[in-house]
């Protein structure tokens, strides 16, 4: 049997109503990974009528393992990870299809040129897409050759640790991230108690002065230093909406236990 060309994997809970959209966005490639864990909806089904080949897992190990569980199951020469609210766009689809055209033998991994690529993240915030500020444009290493590249095992932010140069991609990646306010502020939630516990491991320490100072740091960067003041008023709502994020990561690190298992606030 042939090696694949391209695989692309998600990991999902609770998807079904966007996961869809994400495969077909990618229905050019080879093969489909999704590993679900656990969802109580009909994610799994609606990957699987996809072309998608689906595992479940009943535990939830963070983000970074769960993205190496799919990694280790895709069979293709390069490896596209996305998430199940992103969307390859048009013009990257392009890109991505150029980028991993056989070069080598079937099975064969490429020695020359980039072992990953960059892609250039547009995410829409409260229904407006956002193209200045700390969001646009966010890169991601997202491409790579399959046995060049593992992602770290941070439970949230993780990133892809790419063993050769890294190279960019045009075009963008759609992101449909958290469409009300309601979404936003649950999701900084849960992703600043799960920074503040892998920088606690990693023997950082937070407090209140440490909290102020990269908050307001960090509302400056976006709105001023990178115009996030552009994109009109939800520009300041999503600089705050930053700022307000590291300063409660950055405080739960005060508050998190000295094994960085858990924060008590």
């Amino acid at each position: 049997m042939s090696v694949p060309n391209l695989s692309v994997i998600v990991i999902t809970r609770n998807e079904g109503h966007q996961i869809s959209d994400c495969l077909k966005s990618v229905a050019f490639a080879d093969e489909w990974i999704v590993v679900d864990a656990g969802s109580t909806d009909d994610t799994r089904e609606q990957a699987a009528a996809l072309g998608a080949r689906v595992t479940r897992t009943d535990d939830w190990p963070g983000f970074g393992r769960q993205k190496n569980r799919a990694l280790d199951l895709a069979q293709g020469r390069w490896v596209l990870s996305l998430d199940a609210d992103e969307r390859v766009s048009e013009a990257l689809a392009a890109a991505i299809r150029a980028a991993v055209a056989p070069g080598a033998a079937p099975g064969e991994v490429p020695t020359e040129g980039p072992a990953g690529y960059q892609l250039s993240r547009l995410s829409r915030f409260c229904g407006q897409w956002m193209r200045h500020g700390d969001w646009y444009p966010d890169r991601v290493t997202r491409l790579f050759l399959r046995g060049r590249a593992r992602f770290t095992d941070d439970l949230v932010h993780e990133r892809l640790d790419v063993q050769g140069p890294v190279g960019r991609l045009p075009g963008d990646l759609l992101h449909e991230t958290m469409p009300t306010l309601h979404d936003a502020l649950d999701k900084m939630n849960r992703y600043s108690s799960g920074r503040a516990l892998d920088k606690v491991r990693a023997g950082r320490r937070g407090g209140l002065g440490t909290a102020l100072a990269h908050g307001v740091w960090a509302f400056l960067r976006a709105y001023l230093l990178r115009r996030g003041f552009l994109d009109g008023r939800l520009g300041f709502v999503l600089a705050v909406y930053n700022a307000e994020g590291t300063y409660y990561r950055y405080l739960k690190m005060a508050f998190a236990d000295a094994a960085g298992t858990k924060t008590t606030i």
